[in-house]
Order: C-alpha cells, then sequence, then structure tokens
C-alpha cells in the first residue's frame, strides 16, 4: 500500500453522534429530556437494581447542546468534511402526534402502503411540536453548513417518544401492557407524521437524511435478549417478528414523505433535494467450523439482509422464513445511499430453530470471538478485545463491505469506533479499518466516506459513561474535551486522504493484520 493513493479525490471524513448520547449535560439543567423511553429506562430503580443499566445518568453527560460549537470546531480543525447527527423525535414532539388524522392506504398483505399528509395536517403538527427544537436543530446544522460540513441527518437512534414506547409497562405487564414502539403498527403512522414534518422543517438546509440507525438492535436486545439491558427487556418473539416488519414499513413510508416535503436542495454538489438511507449495522457472520456453515447464512439474512431485501427489491418476509412473500413495489426501490455501521464479527453454530415465530433463527452465537468476548482479553482468534470485549477484527469490514455492495448504493461508512479508556488498541483499531474501506475501495466498491464513532466520549446506553469511544476524552465535571493520541492518527489519515507509509508501518504489522487483510 505504501503511500498510493486509493481513495478518490471527495472521499469524506467525519464523526458521528446520537442526540441522546451527546446533547445532555449543561449545568442548569436546560437541555434535558424526559419524554423518551430511554430517559425512564435507565433511571428505574428495578433496572439499576438487576443490573440492567449501569445508573449513570444522561444529564449528567457530554453536553453537546450547549458545546456544539466547540465540538464542531474540534472536528473542522481535524480536517473533517461530513458530521452526522439526529433528530431526538421526543423534543420535537413531547406530545402524541396522534390527533392528527390522516389517511392510510394498505396492500394485498394488510401493510401499510401508503400514508397521506398535506399541508393541512403538517400545520396541525407544527401547532403540536417544540418549535424551540426545530430551532434549536436549525442552528446546529446551520453552524456544521457554515464550517463547510456535508450534513446527515438521521431520524430514530434508538430512543422513541414515551407516549408511543412505554418500556417500564411493557416489562411488567408483558405485550399489552403499554404502548410497544417499533412493535406497534402505530409506529409506521406516527414515525410517518414526524418524518414529513422535519423534512418540511428542516429540507432547506439538509439533502442526506437517514431514517434510522442500526433499528435491528432494538428488536434483538430489546424483545428477544432481556438481560442486555435495551428497552422493554422482555423475551417476545412474536413482538420481534412484528417489529421487524414494522421497520421496513415505516422506512418506506418515512422514505417517501421526505421525498414529497425535502423541495430544496441545499448542497450544490448533491444528487437531489433529499438523498435518503437507513444505517445498518453490518455483521459478518463466520461459521465456527464444517456443518455450521448454514447457521451463518441464517444470520447473515436474519440481522444483515432482511431489512435491504425489502427496501431495495421490495421482498417483504413477513413470517420470517426466510422465503419473500411476494414483491412489493410499495417497499421496493426505498433506498438512494447505505450507512454502514461495524464494529465486529459474530462466530455461529447450528442449532434447532428456536422461536415457532422466527423460523429463520437456526443459529447461536459462540462465546469468544466478535462481541462475546471477555473485555480487555484475548479471542480466540489471539486478537485484542476492547473494553466492551468487542474483538479486534478489521477483515470483518471486508465482508460487510461486500454484504453491502450487493444491494448497489453508494456506501457511507457511518460508525467505526472502539471502547479503549487507555487508548492503546484504538490507534490500531483505525489504521486497520481504514485499510480495509481502501482495499475494498481499489476493488470498485463505492464506499464514499468514513466517519469515526465518536468525536468525543458520549453515554453507552445502558453501560453509561465506563465505555470511552471518543478521540476526545471529556471531562464530565469541567466538559473539556482533552485530545487522546489517537487524535493525531486520524488527523494525519485525513490529511493524506488514507494511510501513508508510516502508518502502515506503525500499526498494521501487529496482530499480523496486513497479511490478513491482504494489503
Amino acid at each position: 500500500m505504501g503511500d498510493r493513493k486509493v481513495l478518490q479525490e471527495g472521499f469524506l471524513w467525519g464523526v458521528s453522534s446520537s442526540a441522546f448520547q451527546f446533547e445532555m449535560g449543561d449545568r442548569y439543567r436546560r437541555f434535558i429530556d424526559t419524554r423518551s423511553d430511554w430517559w425512564s429506562w435507565v433511571r428505574d430503580p428495578k433496572n439499576i437494581s438487576e443490573g440492567r443499566v449501569s445508573g449513570d445518568l444522561p444529564e449528567d453527560g457530554v453536553d453537546y447542546a450547549e458545546l456544539y460549537k466547540r465540538d464542531h470546531e474540534l472536528a473542522q480543525r481535524l480536517g473533517l468534511k461530513i458530521y452526522r447527527i439526529s433528530v431526538e423525535w421526543s423534543r420535537i414532539f413531547p406530545c402524541p402526534t396522534s390527533s392528527v388524522e390522516v389517511d392510510v392506504e394498505r396492500d394485498s398483505l394488510g401493510l401499510i402502503s401508503s400514508v397521506k399528509i398535506g399541508e393541512d395536517q403538517l400545520r396541525e403538527l407544527d401547532g403540536i411540536a417544540n418549535n424551540y427544537y426545530v430551532d434549536f436543530y436549525r442552528r446546529i446544522i446551520s453552524d456544521l453548513r457554515s464550517r463547510g460540513f456535508k450534513v446527515i441527518v438521521n431520524l430514530h437512534h434508538f430512543t422513541t417518544p414515551i407516549w408511543l414506547h412505554d418500556p417500564l409497562a411493557v416489562r411488567d405487564r408483558g405485550a399489552q401492557g403499554g404502548p410497544l414502539g417499533i412493535a406497534s403498527e402505530d409506529f409506521v403512522v406516527e414515525f410517518a407524521k414526524y418524518a414529513a414534518y422535519v423534512a418540511w422543517k428542516l429540507g432547506d438546509l439538509v439533502d442526506m437524511w437517514s431514517t434510522f440507525n442500526e433499528p435491528l438492535v432494538n428488536v434483538e436486545l430489546g424483545f428477544l435478549a432481556p438481560w442486555a439491558g435495551f428497552p422493554p427487556g422482555i423475551l417476545d418473539p412474536e413482538a420481534a417478528r412484528r417489529a421487524f416488519s414494522n421497520i421496513v414499513v415505516a422506512h418506506a413510508r418515512a422514505y417517501d414523505q421526505i421525498k414529497k416535503w425535502d423541495r430544496v436542495k441545499a448542497d450544490t454538489g448533491s444528487r437531489g433535494a433529499a438523498e435518503v438511507g437507513i444505517i445498518h449495522n453490518i455483521i459478518p457472520a463466520y461459521p465456527l467450523g464444517e456443518g455450521d456453515e448454514e447457521s451463518a447464512d441464517y444470520y447473515d439474512y436474519f440481522h444483515n439482509r432482511y431489512i435491504l431485501e425489502a427496501v431495495t427489491r421490495g421482498a417483504y418476509d413477513g413470517d420470517m422464513d426466510g422465503e419473500p412473500d411476494g414483491r412489493q413495489g410499495h417497499l421496493a426501490g426505498r433506498l438512494d445511499w447505505f450507512g454502514l455501521n461495524y464494529y465486529t464479527r459474530v462466530v455461529t453454530r447450528k442449532s434447532e430453530q428456536k422461536y415457532s415465530e422466527l423460523p429463520v433463527v437456526r443459529f447461536e452465537g459462540v462465546s469468544g470471538y466478535g462481541y462475546s468476548c471477555v473485555p480487555n482479553g484475548v479471542s480466540k482468534a489471539s486478537r485484542p478485545c476492547s473494553d466492551f470485549g468487542w474483538e479486534l477484527y478489521p477483515e470483518g469490514l471486508l465482508k460487510a463491505i461486500e454484504v453491502a455492495s450487493d444491494y448497489g448504493r453508494p456506501i457511507y461508512v457511518t460508525e467505526n469506533g472502539v471502547a479503549d479508556v487507555r487508548d492503546v488498541l484504538r490507534p490500531y483499531y483505525i489504521v486497520s479499518h481504514v485499510a480495509a474501506v481502501e482495499k475494498k475501495a481499489s476493488e470498485g466498491a463505492d464506499v464514499r466516506a468514513y466517519m469515526h464513532w465518536a468525536l468525543t466520549d458520549n453515554y453507552e446506553w445502558a453501560s453509561g459513561f465506563r465505555l470511552k469511544f471518543g478521540l476526545y476524552e471529556v471531562d464530565l465535571i469541567t466538559k473539556d474535551r482533552i485530545p487522546r493520541k489517537s487524535v493525531e492518527v486520524y488527523k494525519n489519515i485525513v490529511a493524506s486522504n488514507g494511510l501513508n507509509g508510516e502508518l502502515v508501518e506503525n500499526y498494521l504489522k501487529a496482530f499480523h493484520l496486513r497479511e490478513s487483510l491482504g494489503v
């Protein structure tokens, strides 16, 4: 690789963030948001006492809401050109929007194929919305644009308004206990209203939109892994099946609304006024041994391809048996770009069918690899593992890009990073994963950006503040941003538009990364 230029001029380097994880933390509590499901979830005494959540609270966080200009300046000094944020649904609509009546059409399967939203409905929504936070997000986006950043706005990053998802009621009383969020079809309609409204109000500033970030995390951890710390924390395969379906339909209906109501091309370099994607964490599956190959295929379909098959090809699999029920035209072609999040892999072995409601779940993960390692230990493949217990496995990004490339859309790596409070592993992690991006780009993959997670430390959901993903450490008392040495590594990559000989020499010889990546 050496100093050979692999990435095209115009490749975008950046960082990603989310509202709930970064915004709160100001001294006077002016920016707290009490109206999301996660706000209730992380402070619940039962959740804390049972160890589902850390007990850390987001209002003690890094205070992006007040200090966003400082963070944008740090990103600008790194030479970055793309910045992904999210809008918090519960900030825009702290109260229900169900009173705004809309017409809904359905297809032959009973799926919502159209949500009719006109200007009258938008004006009604404007009367319900918290316009302070509409202006708040306009200020953030405008500041980024003034500094030359291309901005991606994501609409849903794990959190849902409490009026649409009451996780404590569901946890305590089951699926009939309260609003079910993504497992309820109401989610589809209300999300379409929210998407239409935000596109209407912010469209003059935004050309790149994402509907969801990693939507299956909410399903897999919230409805199939009660111990994982994600709301509502129940085991309900039927609710999970409905949630899979609702995510696909909600994305398609939000796509339609954003296309309809964002009519202004904000950036001269954009292909259109609204380029709408979805951000999905591709987790490449590797069979443990001979005879386990089919388990990896099942996992790949279940986690990686189910959504993509539906929103590109219209292949809808309602009963989740791996065989689509047919092509649904109102789902097909609803993807302009693909946001790829990658952290590590999964190793699988075969198992019997686990749930009658989810016939495709015929696999189980193997501990000691991927996400299932000992924190700060060594994986069974002799790879170092992060503070989170996630295996360093950049080869998986090669496979993840191959999966994404199968769907023929431009690929933006929208998250990639490591929990590493000592900042020992992070330089190797960044360099090796950029090497993977370069390799696939040199082979013809349409990869257009790399965004590191994250610029600063953040609130890591159920784990609270223990896990440190930031290029910059944040002192949670003073809110000072303190650079880790990885700042210089990433800055060097950005300045070179990729890896140079020094970075390859210093960081790719370790753990046989150069050989395993084939660079």
